[in-house]
């Protein structure tokens, strides 16, 4: 191999190295909250507030294996386990954070199908993505939302019919059932750029101490 090929895959490494330590801070593992991992209840109760590191403001969860749920759509919108999220009184209800990307969430009406939800993403109050989804009791719908760098979720619920089979149950509303609610972490901080300078020079020195010690063994 020529000093001269030698030199450019050296300075190639140098580059990428770079590109890999300055990307690692940005990088944050996605996570999972099945509602799962809260205290067991026989019934409902509120999301305590710092559940995932999370606040949560008019967000129940339920205990959808309860017989008489049977069919709704906490019933059948339990992705993992017997949990699902919901909004009490089917209510607008907010999650928010620092800064955080939303991912994914299944979503399921409990008790009207045709029901939709809008999904409102924002920052600093600012609305910066907005999804409407239909969904039914049926089954849970996974909906990919890919909001990023926001500090707020808004759900809002409205519309559908109540089917004849869940008439019978005596309940109704515009509730929606919420499971495995997929975020990323707040983005952790990178290099500064003024660092940039210096890791390329140590790149370059790694890579010149190298060029000289192969000159060496040629010499």
């Amino acid at each position: 191999m020529s000093i001269s090929t030698f030199v450019k895959k050296l300075s190639t490494a140098a580059i990428a190295v770079t590109v890999i330590v300055l990307g690692i801070g940005a990088v944050a593992q996605a996570t999972v909250l099945t509602f799962d991992d809260i205290a067991p209840i026989p019934d409902n109760d509120r999301i305590p507030n710092g559940y995932g590191g999370l606040n949560w403001d008019n967000f129940d969860y339920i205990n959808g294996s309860n017989t008489a749920l049977s069919l709704t759509g906490y019933d059948n919108g339990r992705v993992s386990g017997d949990y699902v999220a919901f909004n009490g009184f089917g209510d607008t209800a907010l999650v928010s954070d620092g800064i955080f990307n939303f991912n994914s969430a299944y979503l399921t009406a409990a008790w009207n199908n045709g029901l939709s939800v809008t999904v409102e993403g924002f920052k600093s109050g600012a609305t910066l993505y907005s999804k409407t989804v239909v969904v039914d009791t049926t089954q849970p719908t996974l909906v990919n939302f890919d909001y990023l760098g926001i500090d707020e979720l808004r759900f809002t619920s409205f519309g559908g019919v109540e089917p004849d089979y869940l008439i019978e149950t005596g309940g109704s509303g515009t509730q929606f059932a919420l499971d495995n609610f997929t975020f990323n972490e707040k983005v952790t901080s990178v290099p500064e750029p003024t660092l940039l300078p210096a890791i390329l020079s140590i790149a370059t020195v790694s890579a010149g101490s190298v060029l000289r010690r192969k000159q060496l063994k040629q010499s």
